[in-house]
């Protein structure tokens, strides 16, 4: 029998793995590679990433309106950043440049993924879940994707590949687009979830009939009206962008996604508790169409938006309550964050804007989702790991994109020259460390339309694309006195507006941002 065989048998899988991933972090540890693993083990990195969340939905930010107990104890229990940033103001840019480490806009097709979109990130680019699974991680993607599946197109009643698993995920059970956009099943691995081949998935963007109901020909029928766009083939009462048939036995009820998520991940976890883990929480809240499950609904004097908001704050909840149930929390860094700012209409009539009263989802920035405002990309952002970043609260500039370059720099991984182009390491400050300097300027870019935001400490310069006859138009703001970016001083500073164009023009022409290794 081949040693290796004896080995097995003599350990059992579980404890090998135990045994080998003990000695590679105490091997790390000798070298001087990394700090983080003191007792022997890489830590666990649980991301969880909220869906159009605002600075101000939350109340450990100042929300009055909403109560968010559980995203509340986690800033009690870690480290709340007061310039956390997303890289981009609409959900796909941020998830490609999360994961990537490079900002979205330096690749064209990376604005909001249509449903019938082929996998935007392509296998052979060095990831966020890659870097972690080569220095030993389990890594899983639950929840949303929304950037696109398959070589040309998704091929829906077949494998879904390229896809998660090709770029660095050894799970994934997703939401394949946005809840908003066909079709509405569940992708498990490469599969659609429960797919009957005797009634197969078709996803098009043109009517597949004449008689083919939507949301304009049904409108009288459903249970959450449009206000605008959101008027395709009609599921669970609600129309969506786009059109499908088929796959009945595959499709979703809105109201169950995030107890799916939440048991599917908490099942994850539970498997992988013996190994380091990186579990990516990809949450579809509180994006449209806002149907939470019925036990959350009306808990809220917001509308479903409140409610969602809610449901959001009870998915944090028992994704923590499982990681101290399996004794996980003290080696488990957790980071909460949102893909961009807060929108109200964003398609839907749901009550966000009758019932927001005195509520401020984008606290006292300006702007919001699709906006290069603040309001934007200036998002809740809490880092978590008990026993090794105490509470309290940071100013420094920190961004989900810097997610790849830190985490690898805490396990100690080699970024390649050609990898995460825009990602610094920012890991002594995402730890709360004495000193520790988060990045010192950052883009800020909308859906890829070609409007930008700059800032550079205390400056911030937005670019509103050319129109027309008309030409690019910057204005310049200084944060530190105009949070809000009321007051347009280009003019009464012309060499820090010198000084900030000239830095964003070498940021567009050099290519990258992180200096090679």
């Amino acid at each position: 029998m081949h040693w290796m065989d004896i080995r097995g048998r003599w350990l059992g899988v579980a404890r090998w793995r135990r045994f080998c991933f003990g000695w590679a972090g105490l091997w790390l540890v000798a070298c001087g590679r990394v700090d983080a693993a003191e007792e022997g083990r890489l830590p666990n990195v649980v991301v969880i990433m909220a869906d159009d969340l605002g600075y101000g939905d939350v109340s450990c930010n100042g929300s009055a309106a909403l109560e968010t107990p559980s995203i509340d104890a986690l800033a009690g229990e870690g480290l709340r950043f007061t310039s956390g940033y997303c890289s981009a103001s609409t959900c796909t840019p941020t998830r490609y440049s999360f994961l990537t480490g490079t900002y979205a806009f330096r690749h064209k097709g990376t604005g909001i993924a249509p449903p019938n979109s082929p996998a935007l990130v392509r296998p052979g680019t060095e990831t966020l879940p890659a870097i972690l699974r080569k220095a030993g991680y389990a890594t899983a993607v639950i929840g949303k994707w929304h950037l696109g599946l398959g070589d040309k197109s998704p091929d829906w009643n077949g494998e879904l590949k390229p896809g998660p698993l090709e770029i660095g995920f050894d799970r994934c059970f997703l939401l394949p687009t946005t809840n908003d956009r066909v079709p509405q099943v569940y992708v498990e691995d490469h599969r659609v979830r429960n797919l009957d081949p005797a009634d197969p998935l078709w996803v098009g963007e043109k009517k597949p009939s004449p008689d083919h109901p939507t949301g304009i020909t049904e409108r009288d029928s459903l249970k959450m009206n449009w206000s605008h766009g959101h008027n395709g083939t009609i599921h669970n009462g609600i129309s969506r962008i786009g059109f499908y048939t088929g796959g009945h036995k595959a499709r979703f009820r809105d109201e169950d996604l995030a107890d799916a998520w939440v048991k599917e991940s908490v099942r994850w976890i539970e498997e992988n508790r013996e190994r380091p883990f990186f579990l990516f929480f990809s949450s579809h809240d509180l994006h449209v169409p806002r149907m939470p499950h019925e036990r959350f609904q009306g808990k809220t004097d917001q509308g479903f938006r409140g409610d969602a908001i809610v449901e959001l704050d009870w998915c944090v909840g028992e994704l923590m309550k499982a990681l101290d149930r399996l004794k996980l929390a003290d080696n488990t860094l957790v980071v909460f964050c949102s893909d961009n700012g807060p929108v109200l209409d964003d398609g839907y009539v749901d009550g966000a804007v009758e019932k927001l009263g005195k509520h401020m989802p984008a606290g006292p920035f300006r702007g919001g989702k699709y906006s290069v405002y603040e309001g934007g990309t200036r998002t809740p952002l809490i880092t978590r790991w008990k026993g090794r970043i105490e509470s309290g609260v940071s100013d420094e500039m920190v961004c989900t994109i810097d997610l790849a370059a830190s985490l690898a720099a805490l396990t100690g991984a080699k970024l390649g020259d050609d990898a995460c182009l825009d990602s610094f390491d920012v890991m002594d400050a995402l730890l709360g460390k004495s000193g520790a300097r988060g990045r010192d300027h950052l883009v800020q870019q909308d859906n890829g339309g070609g409007n930008f935001g700059l800032r550079s400490g205390d400056w911030k310069l937005v670019r509103q694309k050319a129109t027309g006859k008309r030409g690019a138009i910057d204005s310049l703001y200084h944060l530190g006195s105009d949070p809000g970016e009321k007051a347009d001083v280009a003019g009464e500073h012309p060499e820090e507006h010198k000084r900030m164009t000239a830095l964003l023009e070498k940021i567009f022409a050099d290519g990258r941002s992180r200096t090679a290794q």
